[in-house]
């Protein structure tokens, strides 16, 4: 279709921009209230990591199916839906008289979030030329990766003061505002083609991208030997297996593999994957190193990781245009090499570090983060025609979740392997000298591996050229 020329660009990335900082927001803002809400309900700590998990479950089976739902809806009937889910669902958190009607809310929540980020960045696309992109999708960037960052800063500082429900109270107004301005300017910028659903191809993917996330965070808890662990990662895998098979032979898939024909996406797709591995176990890891051996309190913890990632905020819409100008080998590259050396400062962490010097290695890492993210994936969907955007945005998305559950989970077992051994040889195991230098030790082996999973991410990288669109592409007006 031909997007019209007096579609304005800044209205719509305002509404764009206000409501996926508010869900990128609320994914880490319930962290430092967990402690909290345990008291407030008198619910244990197994029963209160529901709250985290059921998100990113929801959020991982929800993202594959929004490339049908693109096809079938037009992008202001998407957005209005998805802001609305979340704000109904953040009123009913708000409100929660029990633990089972926060939960509830949560996942509302997450079902909106699970539609808004895939949009986001299709309609991005959508309005945006290739040659403009990069600028774009970096103020993308600057809210999902800034608005996590401060998360466990503003939710210590709610915490401390007011009662867990402000939690709420204060993304209540900005998802109302966002909803305002996306009726009053959000303009239809898809192809609603209405394709048939595959019902069973929806199926296979709930179990199968649900089975990995839920088994893989669950390998987190309780380690690789529960059955609960290996039944659900044996089933999602088969599911998963059977999905992929299904989309091949489907003229009309849900997911369309066929991106992975266009050799930068299918390039980018595993350069992300790797790195994001990495990205999310690095964001559990430091907190545990910051409380659990420098004995931190969880406010000041959340403090030290603010300056990395204001840094990373403002370096992403930075990145974007330089982006725009040079390709991305100029920034992706460099962006690695730092990755890697910052994985490697981690591992000389101990009970003597600094504040500074964590403070600094931290805005290193999400510096070289900022480098990578955006202009890579700008790069991998560039390439896509522009019928693929949905299907790439999906994949991408999709494979963000199952990374982030799969690296978590390989770095928790690590780490608690280390402490293991490491108390193994000690004569006084249970002093808390001990176990705080057992913890460094087996965190410390999860950042080694992490500085050889950041390798690999860079060997990818050395192959990441700058990618045209096979299309002509539309202009919009800005």
């Amino acid at each position: 279709m031909n997007i019209s020329e007096n579609i304005k660009r800044g209205p719509i990335m305002f509404a764009l921009i206000v409501g996926t900082f508010v869900a990128a927001l609320n994914e880490t803002l319930m962290g430092n209230a967990l402690p909290e809400l345990m008291k407030s309900f008198g619910v244990s700590a197994a029963t209160v990591q529901w709250l985290a998990t059921a998100y990113m479950l929801v959020v991982g089976v929800l993202v594959p199916v929004t490339a049908v739902l693109q096809q079938w809806f037009t992008t202001r009937q998407m957005f209005l839906s998805a802001m609305s889910m979340f704000f109904v669902g953040t009123v009913i958190s708000a409100v929660a008289p029990e633990f089972g009607m926060l939960l509830a809310g949560r996942i509302i929540q997450a079902i909106g979030t699970g539609m808004l980020l895939p949009l986001t960045i299709n309609t991005i696309m959508a309005i945006y030329p290739p040659e403009k992109r990069g600028g774009a999708m970096g103020m993308f960037g600057l809210v999902v990766m800034f608005a996590p960052a401060i998360g466990p800063t503003v939710s210590g500082l709610i915490v401390d003061g007011l009662s867990w429900r402000w939690l709420f109270y204060l993304v209540m107004p900005l998802a109302l505002l966002s909803i305002i301005v996306g009726a009053a300017v959000l303009k239809n910028v898809s192809d609603v083609t209405k394709p048939r659903v595959d019902l069973l191809s929806i199926g296979l993917s709930t179990i199968g991208f649900g089975g990995i996330v839920y088994g893989f965070s669950k390998a987190g808890e309780h380690g690789w030997s529960e059955p609960e662990v290996i039944w659900t990662i044996a089933a999602g895998g088969v599911a998963l297996a059977l999905f992929v098979w299904r989309q091949l032979l489907l003229t009309e898939p849900v997911m369309d593999l066929r991106a992975f024909r266009y050799p930068t996406f299918a390039l980018v797709t595993a350069l992300l994957f790797v790195l994001l591995m990495t990205f999310f176990s690095s964001a559990i890891m430091l907190p545990m190193l910051m409380q659990g051996v420098l004995m931190m309190t969880a406010f000041k913890s959340g403090l030290i990781l603010l300056p990395g990632g204001i840094a990373n905020g403002l370096m992403a819409p930075i990145s974007g245009k330089l982006f725009d100008k040079f390709g991305p080998r100029v920034l992706v590259i460099p962006g690695l090499v730092i990755v890697v050396v910052s994985l490697w400062l981690f591992t000389r962490f101990d009970e003597a570090t600094t504040t500074g010097f964590l403070v600094a290695v931290h805005i290193a890492l999400m510096i070289g983060i900022a480098l990578v993210m955006m202009p890579a994936q700008t790069a991998g969907l560039n390439q896509l025609p522009r019928h693929l955007h949905p299907h790439g945005t999906a994949i991408l998305n999709t494979l963000q979740q199952v990374s982030g559950a799969i690296g978590t989970a390989l770095y928790i077992s690590i780490m608690s392997g280390g402490q293991k051994q490491y108390l193994s040889g000690s004569s006084v195991p249970q002093s808390p000298a001990e176990l705080a230098k057992a913890l460094a030790a087996g965190i410390n082996n999860a950042f080694w591996v992490g500085v050889f999973i950041a390798l690999a991410a860079l060997v990818l990288g050395l192959f990441l050229r700058r990618a045209k669109s096979p299309e002509p592409e539309n202009e919009v007006s800005a």
